[in-house]
């Protein structure tokens, strides 16, 4: 089934939506949410919260490609799930150690001196347009998707210390990015 015949379903409240959602991308959202909470049961609520929050706010805009759209939602409910779930061990798994090296970049020492979220992500975006295909499709599989380096490394036929380099060097130079657009790191 097509994308916006999908969405038609949503629009009609007809519940086959959900059915079709997850015929089309179930296995791809379970994907990005096992890769954040590495839990069977809980990608499985986040799935269920995601087919939920899609039936809810499915936007006034149609989107015309779902994909994105339940990527975005998955991942805000896992990562919300995580950090829940993981208030306490923090630093614990693959996506804590995600999360610190991008926040070792984009993080502020006091929250006065927070960014606003929109203009930093308008900033990243900018950032991600100058880097190579490869370099920008490596860098949002793994901060975006939370792809572990081993999974990176056999897509780009790469070493795992070669991915983990090139990260740190991405990371760098985000980093330099952020502080020439005025970001006090």
């Amino acid at each position: 089934m097509l994308d916006n015949e999908i969405v038609d379903l949503y629009w009609a409240r007809n519940e086959s939506a959900i059915t079709q959602t997850n015929l089309k991308y179930g296995s791809y959202c379970r994907k990005i949410a096992m890769n954040i909470v590495a839990d069977i049961e809980d990608t499985e609520e986040c799935i269920n919260d995601t087919y939920l929050s899609a039936w809810n706010t499915m936007p006034t805009e149609r989107p015309s490609l779902l994909a994105p759209f339940l990527a975005s939602i998955i991942r805000n409910h896992s990562i919300t799930l995580y950090r829940k779930k993981h208030s306490i061990k923090r630093g614990a798994g693959q996506t804590a150690l995600v999360l610190d090296e991008l926040f070792e970049v984009a993080s502020s020492s006091t929250t006065e001196d927070m960014v606003d979220m929109s203009l930093l992500s308008g900033h990243i975006n900018g950032f991600l347009s100058g880097l190579s295909a490869d370099d920008r499709i490596i860098f949002v599989r793994r901060y975006f998707y939370v792809d572990s380096l081993k999974d990176i490394a056999d897509r780009f036929t790469m070493s795992e210390p070669a991915v983990k380099s090139l990260l740190f060097r991405l990371r760098q130079k985000l980093k330099n990015h952020l502080l020439k657009e005025g970001y006090e790191l």
